[in-house]
């Protein structure tokens, strides 16, 4: 079963990260992508702004609710940390052996793959299907025979703004779901 890997702190989830998924998912012969929520990205080191992990697996699955393409799984919890996304492959490949996974990522991720753990098992044994972002440079690794890029939106669209205007008491109308937009005042995250 093809089933592709959406990782991310999802700090909050926002419109962009289910358009880029709604995309994959209409571009390439998936049976379902899987949101994965990390409780800290090893990679960023600022979690001073990160609200706790179960409020963002539970807008992750409130986003993602009537959607059964979608699934929001919380395997990095149960996970050692830091957690790095090879040790999630491998848990996942073992205990999932009839799923052919794919790791979800965006262009400005490729460009910083070669920094990953064990980046070139990854690249040699999970297809990496990669959205567009807005870099001045591109990554030598675009022409891997793993790496697909697909044809998404260009979003620019970040959960720092989102953090930032719910600080400053701006509207998050049409940058997040109504239900997360709910979620975060009944549980005044991120002021």
């Amino acid at each position: 079963m093809k089933t592709g890997l959406f990782f991310g702190s999802f700090n909050p989830i926002h419109v962009g990260h289910l358009i880029i998924a709604n995309s994959i998912f209409d571009e390439v012969d998936l049976r379902e992508i899987w949101f994965i929520v990390s409780p800290q990205n090893p990679h960023k080191r600022d979690s001073k702004s990160l609200a706790h992990e179960f409020d963002r697996m539970d807008m992750v699955e409130i986003a993602i609710s009537d959607d059964t393409r979608f699934r929001a799984m919380d395997i990095e919890f149960h996970l050692p940390k830091p957690n790095f996304t090879i040790d999630t492959l491998a848990y996942l490949t073992d205990k999932h052996p009839k799923h052919e996974f794919f790791l979800i990522i965006g262009e400005d991720n490729l460009l910083s793959f070669p920094h990953w753990k064990n980046y070139q098992v990854i690249l040699d044994n999970y297809p990496l299907l990669v959205y567009p972002r807005t870099i001045t440079e591109r990554s030598k690794l675009i022409s891997h025979h793993h790496v697909t890029m697909v044809d998404a939106p260009l979003l620019d669209i970040s959960a720092s703004y989102i953090r930032k205007c719910i600080k400053e008491g701006r509207s998050l109308k049409y940058l997040v779901p109504d239900k997360v937009i709910q979620f975060i005042r009944d549980r005044s995250l991120y002021k």
